[in-house]
């Protein structure tokens, strides 16, 4: 457990919680909305890291990054707005296929890229040598 810290690595829950963050804070139901979220996860995101001209929007000339949502789910149903979808109600394992440079790294929400168990024993192990460099139990 990340105690004041986030490690679910899950885009889509992050843009949830950015915007009823922003509206909670502000007091406003305007505040961050759907568009605007979704750009901060994609663009603003490229910019921020000073690649907007390679990536975070489709565009010819930049990099082939995609994601494939399936929205044959109950949270996916009915679309009334697709960034309010993307910013609300989708979630990360609505993702079925993503593409980055072009390739293909995940597909049918497989990891083609990496074998999933060697990265979740190494991971384990690296447990070990953060909980004891903290003086941690690593159980």
């Amino acid at each position: 457990m990340g105690l004041g810290s986030n490690n679910d690595l899950n885009l889509m829950e992050e843009m949830d919680l950015a915007a009823k963050l922003a509206k909670i804070t502000k007091m406003d139901p305007l505040a961050l909305n759907a568009k605007a979220v979704v750009e901060m996860a994609t663009i603003d995101g490229a910019k921020a890291l000073h690649m907007e001209k390679e990536i975070g929007s489709l565009e010819a000339g930049k990099k082939a990054d995609l994601v494939l949502i399936g929205l044959d789910e109950p949270n996916a149903v009915p679309m009334y707005d697709v960034y309010a979808q993307l910013a609300y109600a989708l979630k990360g394992n609505d993702v079925e296929t993503v593409v980055i440079a072009g390739r293909v790294v995940m597909r049918d929400r497989k990891v083609l890229t990496v074998k999933e168990e060697e990265v979740m024993t190494k991971a384990r192990e690296y447990k070990k040598t953060v909980a004891a460099s903290l003086g941690l139990p690593s159980n």
